[in-house]
């Protein structure tokens, strides 16, 4: 699957910030921050219900690099967790190291850039604007809307069936 990048400043704001530094009271270490922040993605995908098991991930906030490992039943479902990881500020790239117990072939993927929807990444990818729930039910459930996207989100294409 390789190593995934994603835009830096775009993305949930799972950790960081002014008001997380200024909540504690001595400086802490970078390691802190990054066993803090690795939970914090941990607790994000675990929230997303995706059925992934023993999902470990590591952050290097010096690099902004994520990495994660477990068990996907399926490659979607591997390459939600990716998105997961990925789609969250302060996350530059995602090395995904999980294993995938219904191996299928991998998904493309495409960078929200300002003017996109979902009709027109469907008209680029399929050639036809209409398939567009396609692609909203393979990037659920961290899509909630078909028109809740932004610049600098990755999301999964999937291959017709």
């Amino acid at each position: 699957m390789g190593l995934f990048s994603f835009i830096k400043e775009a993305g949930e704001k799972l950790f960081g910030g002014k008001d997380a530094q200024a909540a504690t009271a001595a400086a802490p270490s970078q390691d802190e921050l990054n066993t803090t922040a690795a939970r914090a993605i941990e607790t994000y995908i675990a929230s997303q219900n995706l059925g992934a098991s023993g999902v470990q991930v590591a952050f290097d906030g010096s690099q902004g690099k994520v990495t994660v490992q477990g068990t996907a039943p399926t490659q979607a479902v591997k390459e939600k967790v990716t998105l997961c990881c990925g789609n969250v500020a302060s996350v530059t790239s995602v090395d995904n190291q999980m294993s995938v117990t219904n191996p299928e072939p991998e998904a493309q993927y495409h960078d929200v850039v300002r003017g996109d929807t979902l009709s027109a990444i469907a008209k680029k990818f399929y050639g036809d604007a209409n398939k567009y729930p396609v692609i909203f039910e393979a990037n659920k459930p961290m899509l909630t809307h078909p028109d809740k996207i932004y610049p600098g989100q990755k999301l999964r294409i999937p291959a017709l069936k």
